[in-house]
């Protein structure tokens, strides 16, 4: 599917409702939040008082009592030290809270998808789940940070001081109310259509950070095929969807500004005309007179605020929607409510029970069909056939990565489904077709095998997967980065570092896929005695297409086309005349040309 299918398909409905979904992030620092909204009514409170000290200060000017004067200053630079002190906290306090929370919530979205089955990832693009933990994130900590805060202090002076504009003037007021409909009319209407913009515009940066991501991911295949341009062209067509998007946006955003700040300032003009009317007449002071002023500015730019602001509340309302979408995905591999405890030590005993397996993304294409395969503690099993036959989805299985759709899978007698994931995953050492290798240290690469491993037992494991010689011949020996997904290291030496990451988990099973195909003759020699001595008393699955690695295993189990069509020894195989022996006679007739 494409990004833009992806975009146009999702909902484009968004209320600020549901900003409810922090409640529970927010709830845990209710006692901090309490503190800001004291701090918040403060300032707030403070502020619709300084008007009437300016105008005990204006009218003051008329007065013969000096005294009484100075002591007008003295109150008006009192309240100004304590609106900037509480202003001052409220920053500090709210800001801190935007932080908090935010990470919290960071943090809550990356161990919510970290315990995702691949079944998950098959749905959404990594990019876009870094997108909504990083972009949707930032976008709340705008609002819990600043705009909420913001939004409820004018909010404070909006009702406060329409309050003190009536004791200032009821006639004043009359016509400063009469501008609220024209005002609120454009802001309901206009919002509306920015939350459809601001979530599709958010949709469009997550397909954008998708597509980069993937693309980088994959940069060396993109040029070795020179698909440059045609990748550029794709990120270049997405981000250009994205800022229209974000044009559209800001151009409703910003028209609905200009409406609301021209009725807000036009009505400001009329009634500061009739005011100046009123104090020529003798019916006001020129203090009530800048009084009001004052508080129709403050009332004004309460109003003008709250529409910047409402745009930014319902950008993070989209954002939440998103977050809390993700933090609720269900799950298709889900561990028991009470899961039983696997019986340590472990005996490796593997049985799959007339399994039958779809992947998600190919529901109509069987995996795995009726298939029955007993595996006995400390057996060696390897399992051959073409490609697609099922043998890396009998590993994934047993991984739980996915649960059949039919037949069952037991460890040691005990249904996998009835087990926690990650107890029985403990119990399992997993050489991938693709070995994974992350940006840190050759010696922490290997030590992800068993973190509490020592130096000593780090570097055992090299030498038992035949790395210590490349590994010592780094810059800085086993200290040294290896870069991202070990862009430092060959194919085969890749390789080399998970073997010896799984020689140093020391599991009672062991699964192999693939695990010397990127080896050369002599490297995989080494690292074959390695895996042969490993296997010693350990249960087994090697998945390999090179049968020469396979000979001396316990049984040979012949896949094609998702069945078992044949198991024995590699001397009883290649007696028959099945598909064992046809890829036997090739494989081997080859290697002697």
């Amino acid at each position: 599917m494409s990004d833009s299918s992806v975009v146009e398909d999702r909902p484009k409905s968004k209320r600020v409702g549901a900003l409810r979904g922090l409640v529970p992030f927010l709830w845990p620092y209710r006692g901090l939040a309490g503190l800001a909204l004291l701090a918040l009514i403060l300032t707030a409170g403070i502020s619709l008082v300084l008007p009437l000290a300016v105008r005990r200060v204006v009218d003051g000017f008329n007065s013969a009592h000096v005294e009484l004067l100075d002591k007008y200053f003295g109150a008006a630079l009192a309240i100004a030290a304590l609106l900037a002190l509480g202003t001052g906290a409220r920053y500090y306090l709210v800001t801190r809270l935007g932080e908090r929370v935010v990470a919290d919530i960071r943090r809550a979205l990356f161990d919510r998808v970290l315990g995702m089955s691949p079944a998950f990832f098959e749905r959404i693009l990594t990019g876009e789940v870094l997108s909504r933990i990083t972009t949707d994130t930032t976008l709340i900590l705008s609002v819990i940070g600043s705009s909420v805060s913001v939004a409820l202090r004018n909010v404070l002076i909006l009702l406060g001081g329409l309050v003190l504009l009536f004791l200032t003037s009821a006639k004043l007021t009359g016509l400063v109310l009469l501008i609220v409909p024209a005002i609120i009319v454009p802001i309901v209407v206009l919002g509306r259509k920015l939350r459809t913009l601001s979530r599709e515009n958010q949709d469009w940066i997550a397909s954008s950070s998708g597509a980069a991501s993937e693309a980088l991911s994959s940069v060396q295949t993109v040029q070795a095929f020179t698909h440059e341009a045609e990748t550029r062209g794709q990120f270049a067509e997405v981000t250009e969807k994205s800022f229209l998007s974000a044009k559209a946006r800001i151009k409703t955003r910003a028209v609905m500004t200009m409406i609301v700040i021209f009725l807000v300032f036009a009505g400001v003009v009329g009634v500061l005309w009739v005011g100046a009317r009123d104090v020529r007449s003798g019916e006001m002071s020129v203090g009530a007179l800048i009084q009001f002023v004052i508080y129709a500015v403050m009332v004004a730019g309460a109003v003008g605020a709250l529409s910047e602001i409402w745009g930014e509340i319902q950008r993070a309302a989209g954002a939440t929607e998103r977050l809390v979408e993700l933090l609720g995905a269900e799950d298709s591999v889900q561990d028991p409510v009470r899961p039983k405890a696997l019986p340590r030590p472990v005996r490796g005993e593997i049985a799959f029970e007339d399994v039958t397996f779809r992947y998600p993304a190919r529901p109509e294409a069987s995996a795995l069909n009726g298939v029955s395969l007993h595996v006995k503690p400390g057996e060696t099993v390897a399992l051959v056939g073409p490609s697609g036959a099922g043998k890396t989805t009998i590993l994934q299985l047993l991984m739980r990565f996915y649960d059949p759709q039919g037949g069952r899978i037991t460890l040691d007698g005990l249904p996998l489904s009835d087990l926690a994931r990650g107890d029985f995953r403990q119990a399992i050492a997993l050489v991938p077709q693709d070995p994974v290798i992350f940006a840190t240290s050759a010696r922490e690469n290997i030590r992800f095998g068993r973190l509490d491993a020592t130096d000593a037992e780090v570097e055992a494991a090299a030498k038992a997967a035949a790395a210590h010689e490349f590994l010592a011949a780094l810059p800085q020996g086993y200290d040294s980065y290896l870069g991202e997904r070990g862009v430092m290291l060959s194919g085969g030496q890749k390789q080399r570092v998970a073997i010896a990451r799984a020689i140093l988990r020391d599991a009672p099973i062991l699964l192999l896929d693939e695990a010397t195909s990127a080896l050369d003759a002599e490297s995989e020699r080494l690292v074959q005695a390695a895996v042969e001595k490993l296997s010693e008393g350990r249960t087994t699955l090697v998945v390999a297409h090179r049968l020469a690695t396979v000979k001396r295993a316990d049984r040979i189990v012949v896949f094609d086309e998702g069945r078992i069509v044949a198991q024995g020894t590699h001397e009883e195989l290649v007696a028959g005349e099945g598909l064992y022996a046809r890829l036997a006679r090739l494989q081997f007739t080859e290697g002697a040309v």
